[in-house]
């Protein structure tokens, strides 16, 4: 990559820390149908949307009756209990307005739905360094399929090869793959090295890719190589 114009970014685990309180609430509507399901099968699945985690997880579909039962009970278990509680994880802003001033686009690409997503972007203070949103509204199913992804690398309108992507899950790398897009990968949502292992960097978190700025693929700009 020599000419970097736009980053792509998740939201979940990525810029804020909401994936427990994503599964927790899971959990709840889970319970609430009477299904007897572990919080380490619920965490697992995070970072799919609901139309790809309900068959996964229960053979269910989200367009049935009680998928969408199940799907709008984690909705408003997750913003009534949950949302109030998460919190950004540190140095967000800054690595943003970073990557901002240094001419990189920033669109967001998020399995949330459109008002959860405006939420979270509040949350991380990103809503003043995102130039477009694209949600699980705006394409036909979630990650791990690339629809997402798909729809704001339209929104940048650059090609892959200008273009980076920010996440945290192994969801994130398999949608972003079949489009050409390399992902910079960060474990505080929750995963490991080996289920990150197609991402071309990971860092700790928003924070140590600030930190490691200048040496991440993030400073390979056109005349700009990246410093040793």
């Amino acid at each position: 990559m020599t000419n970097l114009r736009g980053v792509i970014l998740d939201v979940d685990g990525t810029l804020v820390d909401s994936n427990d309180a994503h599964a927790l609430a899971w959990l709840e509507a889970l319970e609430a149908e009477g299904y007897d399901v572990s919080f380490s099968r619920v965490r697992r699945l995070i970072g799919m949307g609901s139309d790809m985690l309900l068959p996964e997880l229960l053979g269910l579909e989200k367009d049935s009756e009680q998928g969408q039962r199940l799907s709008q009970a984690h909705t408003e278990i997750f913003k009534a209990r949950y949302l109030p509680r998460i919190k950004a994880f540190d140095l967000v802003p800054a690595l943003l307005g970073r990557m901002a001033d240094s001419g990189l686009t920033l669109v967001v690409a998020s399995s949330a739905h459109e008002e959860e997503l405006e939420a979270l972007l509040s949350l991380a203070g990103a809503t003043d360094y995102v130039q477009a949103r694209t949600s699980s509204d705006d394409a036909e199913r979630s990650k791990p399929r690339p629809d997402i992804v798909r729809v704001a690398l339209a929104k940048l309108g650059y090609a892959p090869a200008e273009v980076l992507m920010l996440a945290d899950t192994p969801y994130d790398i398999e949608a972003a793959q079949p489009l050409g897009v390399p992902v910079i990968a960060v474990r505080c949502g929750g995963w490991d090295d080996f289920h990150l292992r197609g991402a071309i960097a990971i860092y700790d978190n928003p924070a140590d890719l600030l930190a490691h700025y200048d040496q991440s693929p993030l400073a390979q700009r056109e005349g700009l190589p990246v410093e040793e």
